[in-house]
């Protein structure tokens, strides 16, 4: 999923880069309306993350711009938190969500999901070999048939799949289920969720062929 952020603050744009990577988006970032409106003409977005105020034009235009390149493609509006009149002038131009700043990580991410899934029909499922993680519903299944996780296994698995072809490491993956442990994961800890992990995603867990270990560096899933 390609997301297109128009935004002319470069410390959120920092921000947002880090959680769009870590949630597995591709972000394009541009700071003025006439780079947003080229970016619109020459490349192809599943959604849109705009701020109202620009370095060079509004957000406003922006979003008329989008309206008439790409009728479908969903708009989320970043607005000052007591400006109401952007809020509404937004939603009335066809934006299909908005949010305040500051933002919170998890409310933003969960906005960009239900606008995906809305407005596009997108399957936003995570797949490899014959494995496949449907993150709208939580579930898992492999070769068709569902398969039972626990909630550190399930979000270790989301990690390895958002992050395909990456290497994780074992840091990665401490920070990725700290909040479900609601503890610090030691060495052995890890050791044996991933274990527990593979013992029901892999073939022959002995031979991991999905969760690959690195030696010495972490973990990777696919090329």
């Amino acid at each position: 999923m390609r997301i297109l952020v128009v935004e002319d603050d470069a410390a959120i744009v920092r921000s947002l880069g880090e959680l769009l990577a870590d949630e597995g988006y591709e972000m394009r970032a541009v700071a003025r309306q006439d780079e947003a409106i080229a970016a619109l003409k020459e490349e192809t977005f599943d959604l849109l993350l705009l701020d109202i105020t620009l370095a060079q034009g509004n957000g406003f235009a922006v979003c008329t711009a989008a309206r008439e390149l790409s009728p479908k493609l969903p708009i989320i509006f970043l607005t000052a938190s007591d400006d109401e009149y952007s809020t509404v002038a937004g939603l009335e131009m066809g934006a299909v969500d908005y949010i305040a700043k500051p933002f919170r990580a998890r409310e933003l991410t969960s906005r960009i999901r239900v606008a995906l899934r809305k407005h596009q029909g997108a399957d936003l499922a995570l797949t490899f070999a014959d494995l496949r993680l449907d993150p709208t519903s939580a579930t898992v299944s492999k070769a068709g048939h569902d398969i039972a996780l626990s909630a550190l296994e399930y979000r270790l698995l989301l990690y390895f799949l958002q992050h395909r072809g990456k290497l994780v490491t074992r840091e990665n993956l401490r920070d990725a289920i700290w909040e479900s442990a609601g503890e610090y994961i030691s060495d052995n800890a890890l050791n044996v969720y991933i274990k527990r992990l593979r013992e029901k995603v892999e073939d022959d867990p002995a031979d991991p062929r999905i969760i690959v270990t690195v030696r010495g560096l972490g973990y990777k899933v696919g090329e």
